[in-house]
């Protein structure tokens, strides 16, 4: 039985190693996103400096994991039996959890997640102990529900400290330096270096370092009661120290922002390290002294030791460590995370990944009432000199930055001092909320959230939120359930679950690796060199390139598409119906998605060419979503008459349709080619086959009216379907020989006029 329990306990590690690195993904956005989104440094200098600051806070941490052994139960009332169930629930939920926030790149709070995978499996776990072993104990015995109500609460805390201050301290920062900052620092930046240096080390002496090693309860009594004097000998020498760098042509917005990346690295390793190994080395305590006191019975053998402190070995410390960095500097996942949060904040419209909501829509509406509100509550001379300080045409940015440095350097020194003085306070703010909610506020202040990405962004704010309270849902349920299979399965289910996990995660990552190349391969990233791209003469033709490769993919797929729905109906055939009715409506979102993106695009182009290209832009976009609803509408029609198994076609009229239908597919494939090709003379030859195949549906769509009352009543069904179909179909190529006119005229403004030409020389 020993051995049984031993190997669940090795699980516990195996599946800590694989909770390390998805945490790490997710937690990295902390103390990343204002070094990456500002380019404050290459990308390898950024991750080799949090790597030692994640390396050191791991490595000095004290090991203390109270939580994990006695914050959410009480272990002298649970079993060996019932706490390994326990634990092996909450690390197969946690990795799991993490896992899926990775793939979707949304932060998370590994606190939460923790916490409530606890208190959901011990909650499972009370009711059976209370409805079978011990009637007489009640919730208040066996669980402690002020951790749950303390993270619950911080939550809200944070979110609402976190968005004023980021709003409140980005405004006046603005205010002082401009968005032209490097022609207001002389004097300046001494002092705004040392202030944001000197909260740097408050937050490292409070936060940071409070619980790693050499922290001695009497060094901590001497910190404690000379703060005041260290503060205000760091704010001293570091002003100087700040604009004597400044003197030697050193950019101290650069360094801050390096020394706010390593020690919110630092603090994360040093004091969410719990969150990831607490659990497997509480399984490890626990075999451990049932393995030397236990009377053999793991179901009646209670684990009253957990009560005491544990002092983890130095190199489980270090090994964490050592995956935490390697997690770090690998982890794709960790970067898509990363995007969310700098793509939220960025100063430029650009990829939005979240869409509109209703909330969103209202909020933006009542924003500019109140904005309009207070702009004319405020004197002209003043309005003026903020717009001036104000001014986004003078922005300084490094190629490819989100943001400039003056707001990377308030987002991470805002919220060291944020968590810090909550941490002093006794205010249970969480590192992963007060970093994002901090981030989302200065982007506010600096108006990154213009009118037409205000929507997406808040949209996007709302959606993360949201997934911190699906967090806890998810984790509590997720564990109850799992301990529930676990307890009842007994070690058998423990590791099949664990082997399942492992499958799981294996498989999320090759997935996750073939969508990302798949997107790189699908125009995002041309997509983000158009939009990082100042020299507007090499603009356009990437815009061209990327605008044919999506229509290019929009032909193909409508081919496809035309051609799944008229053959299955011809054939009776309901699934390729149903499936077209999916990818038609993800179809729309696309095409929605891609329009947004190349408006954004045509945005960069200097003011003739958009005028010029933009007419026959939009066309040529309409003219597809023409198509799209044409497909749309006659895969409405003929689901609805094949679901319900009413007659098919006769065959003679499925004969006449498949001639046409293979005229109709070479269109398609002829235009496919030409959006390959870019070869504009063959589009006045191509928009004759448009008409020839439209005067041959008009003649089909008129001959069938006049012998439909004379067919058999019984088909009369299937031939109103047949002729929507028809009549469709001719919208359709309606759409299409506009699409190649509005197509040709974005290769060439002058396609009219040579076409004209060379069709009169034809004739």
């Amino acid at each position: 039985m020993e051995l049984l329990f031993l190997c669940v306990v090795v699980f516990l590690f195996l599946l800590a190693v694989f909770d390390l690195s998805v945490g790490v993904s997710n937690d990295a956005v902390n103390f990343l996103n204002s070094a990456m989104g500002s380019k404050a440094a290459p990308f390898k200098r950024i991750i080799i400096v949090a790597s030692i600051g994640v390396f050191l806070g791991a490595a000095m941490s004290n090991g203390m994991m109270d939580i994990a052994r006695h914050g959410i139960f009480r272990p002298e009332h649970f079993s060996f039996y019932d706490l390994m169930c326990i634990f092996m629930a909450v690390i197969v939920t946690d990795v799991i959890l993490l896992d899926i926030f990775n793939s979707l790149g949304m932060p998370t709070s590994t606190t939460v997640s923790m916490v409530f995978e606890l208190l959901g499996a011990t909650f499972v776990v009370s009711l059976i102990k209370m409805a079978t072993d011990t009637p007489d104990l009640g919730f208040n015995d066996l669980l402690n529900t002020e951790k749950a109500l303390s993270v619950i609460l911080g939550i809200f805390l944070s979110v609402a400290i976190a968005f004023f201050f980021g709003t409140i301290v980005q405004f006046i920062a603005r205010l002082v330096f401009s968005f032209n900052y490097r022609s207001h620092l002389k004097w300046k930046i001494g002092i705004f270096g040392g202030i944001c240096a000197t909260a740097i080390v408050y937050f490292l002496l409070i936060k940071g370092t409070k619980d790693l090693a050499f922290m001695t309860p009497e060094l901590k009594v001497w910190i404690n009661g000379h703060t005041m004097v260290i503060i205000l000998c760091c704010l001293a020498g570091f002003t100087l120290l700040m604009q004597l760098l400044h003197a030697l042509r050193v950019n101290v917005l650069k360094v801050i922002v390096m020394m706010g990346t390593f020690a919110l690295a630092m603090a994360f390793a040093g004091n969410d390290l719990v969150n990831f190994i607490g659990v497997p080395l509480s399984g490890l305590s626990a075999f451990t002294d049932y393995a030397a006191n236990g009377n053999g019975d793991p179901h009646t053998y209670l684990m009253g030791a957990l009560n005491g402190p544990s002092d983890t070995s130095v190199w489980f410390l270090i090994g964490a460590g050592v995956i935490m960095v390697v997690s770090l500097a690998t982890s794709r996942k960790a970067r898509k995370v990363s995007q969310t949060e700098i793509g939220l904040g960025s100063q430029e419209a650009g990829d939005e990944m979240f869409g509109s909501s209703r909330i969103g829509r209202r909020l933006v509406r009542w924003a500019i009432h109140l904005v309009n509100w207070a702009r004319n509550a405020t004197p002209p001379s003043v309005r003026r000199w903020i717009n001036r300080r104000f001014n986004i045409d003078e922005t300084i940015m490094d190629q490819g930055a989100a943001f400039d440095l003056v707001r990377g350097s308030v987002n991470l020194v805002l919220a060291g001092a944020l968590i810090a003085l909550g941490t002093s306070m006794k205010l249970p703010l969480s590192t992963t909320f007060v970093t994002f909610m901090v981030a989302m506020g200065s982007s506010l202040a600096d108006r990154a959230w213009g009118r037409e990405s205000a929507v997406f962004r808040i949209t996007g704010v709302i959606s993360v939120i949201g997934g911190w309270f699906i967090t806890a849902g998810a984790a509590f349920l997720g564990a109850g359930i799992l301990v529930l299979a676990m307890h009842l399965g007994g070690i058998t289910v423990m590791i099949i679950l664990a082997l399942l996990t492992v499958a799981i995660i294996i498989r999320s990552n090759l997935r996750f690796k073939r969508a990302q190349k798949e997107s790189a391969e699908g125009g995002d990233t041309l997509f983000r060199t158009i939009i990082s791209t100042s020299d507007q003469t090499q603009i356009w033709p990437m815009l061209l390139m990327y605008i044919t490769g999506n229509q290019e993919q929009f032909i193909a797929y409508a081919r496809d598409t035309y051609t799944g729905i008229t053959h299955a109906f011809v054939n009776d055939d309901v699934k390729p119906l149903y499936k077209a009715e999916r990818t038609l409506a993800d179809g729309k979102k696309k095409l929605k998605n891609a329009r947004r993106k190349e408006t954004l695009c045509l945005r960069k182009l200097s003011q003739s060419m958009a005028l010029e290209k933009s007419a026959w832009f939009y066309t040529s976009n309409n003219c597809c979503m023409s198509i799209l609803y044409n497909l749309h509408r006659i895969n409405e029609v003929c689901k609805e008459h094949v679901e319900n198994n009413f007659l098919p076609l006769p065959v003679q009229y499925a004969a006449d349709f498949a001639v046409i239908r293979t005229r109709i597919e070479t269109l398609f494939n002829d235009t496919l080619a030409l959006t390959q090709s870019g070869d504009i003379d063959t589009v006045a030859t191509l928009r004759r086959h448009c008409d020839e195949i439209k005067d041959t549906l008009s003649a089909t769509y008129h001959r069938l009216q006049g012998r439909i009352h004379r067919d058999d009543p019984k088909t009369m069904a299937v031939l109103y379907v047949y002729l929507n179909l028809l009549q469709e179909s001719q919208e359709m190529i309606s759409g299409i020989r506009k699409y190649l006119r509005a197509f040709a005229k974005l290769i060439d403004s002058n396609y009219s006029t040579r076409s004209q030409i060379r069709e009169q020389r034809q004739e």
